[in-house]
């Protein structure tokens, strides 16, 4: 199978840049929807869009067409060269700053083939070895993508390939939508038991996330724990990109030393903790310390939560803290202009509904009864995974 240089067959387009007082309304004459790096995910992910005058797109190649592959341009190390396919769209739109735009430029490049090619484990790595993972921010290098040799069959040969690839992506799509599925039984169960907890019409007694726990407090700020002091290997450190919302995630791990970890016991973590985000997309996520993670300690804007048993379950008071409704609550907590976040002694003010324990207990069983679906899921997707690595693999090695 013969190779050539991507540049030669496709382009890069950088997205357009814009003031936040640039933005206007979805609905508006002359809105142009604006895609942002939250919107690039296993496919392109329209929920939540927001828009941009029209006269602020100056090269008509800005617009996007269906085929068209979004790429996260400018992100942490770990995203950079993140990509998604464009499906056809009934809206005019473009991308942002942070994303660039990769089209097929010739009609000997199927612009499907490229997407399968572009989203592979081996290219992805190397667009992301381009990078420097000692920033927190991760620049695509737009020249050396474009020198990057692509296997260049006939067109057919092409289709062929992507067609194989798109039918086993299929089947990762339909089990990672029976995971949302789950995930959504566990928020609508809640709802069930317990109903609105802003508004509270079950009428339960209300407390703070203080008043139901033995340890609240965020983490270590300044010199006390800083970039320079992770090492390759030690005891964890739970950052807000390992806060996921009912999930710890554990793409992009950090570590300290036994002796700076011992220097910090204030931040001590345990199993069965939560852990709290504050910052960032949503402002108010929460996780709870798996099992597995003996020891571990909390960052700056990672609070650290111990419920007291005697009180209050802590299964309940995680998916409490995920429930939309709370979430939307915390808004008016949240401070700063460029990245907004929520203080320790402001999130000590937010006051949540606190139902009989039996009840809390109740709704944990049931919730560790959909984990256990969950767990089965996620292994078959695991399985899946690694089908869908080793077609990859041998398509572009010419051995499909």
């Amino acid at each position: 199978m013969r190779t050539v240089s991507l540049g030669d067959y496709a382009k890069l387009i950088r997205g357009i840049t814009f003031k936040p007082t640039e933005k206007c309304a979805l609905t508006a004459e002359d809105a142009v929807v604006c895609m942002r790096t939250k919107n690039v995910q296993a496919t392109l992910d329209d929920s939540d869009l927001i828009a941009v005058k029209r006269n602020l797109i100056r090269n008509e190649d800005k617009i996007l067409m269906s085929g068209d592959i979004l790429v996260s341009s400018a992100n942490s190390w770990n995203l950079v060269g993140k990509c998604c396919q464009v499906p056809e769209l009934h809206y005019l739109c473009t991308a942002g700053g942070f994303i660039s735009i990769l089209r097929s430029t010739n009609g000997e490049l199927e612009s499907n083939y490229l997407y399968r090619w572009f989203s592979s484990d081996g290219v992805q790595q190397t667009l992301r070895s381009f990078g420097n993972q000692t920033t927190n921010i991760s620049n695509l290098d737009h020249k050396r993508t474009l020198r990057l040799q692509i296997p260049l069959p006939p067109l057919a040969e092409q289709q062929r390939i992507a067609a194989i690839l798109d039918a086993a992506d299929a089947l990762r799509a339909k089990r990672r939508e029976s995971l949302e599925q789950l995930d959504a039984l566990v928020q609508s169960t809640f709802i069930n038991m317990f109903g609105d907890p802003v508004e509270n019409t079950m009428g339960w007694k209300v407390s703070t996330l203080p008043q139901i726990s033995t340890k609240f407090t965020d983490g270590p700020f300044g010199s006390n724990l800083k970039s320079s002091h992770y090492v390759d290997e030690g005891i964890r450190v739970i950052r807000l990109q390992n806060i996921g919302i009912g999930e710890m995630l554990h793409d992009d791990l950090a570590f300290i030393s036994r002796e700076h970890y011992d220097s910090l016991t204030r931040n001590h973590c345990q199993p069965g903790d939560i852990v709290i985000g504050t910052l960032g997309d949503p402002n108010l996520r929460a996780c709870i310390v798996p099992d597995a993670l003996k020891e571990s300690l909390n960052k700056a804007d990672c609070l650290l939560m111990r419920v007291d048993p005697d009180q209050a379950d802590r299964q309940y008071v995680c998916s409490l803290l995920n429930c939309e409704a709370i979430v939307n609550k915390s808004l008016a907590l949240v401070r700063g202009q460029t990245r907004g976040r929520i203080s320790l002694g402001r999130l000590k003010e937010l006051t949540v509904p606190l139902p009989p324990l039996i009840l809390q207990l109740r709704f944990a069983a049931t919730v560790e009864s959909i984990e256990a679906q969950k767990a089965s899921q996620l292994a078959h997707l695991t399985e899946l995974d690694t089908l869908f690595a080793s077609l990859q693999s041998r398509a572009f090695n010419g051995e499909l």
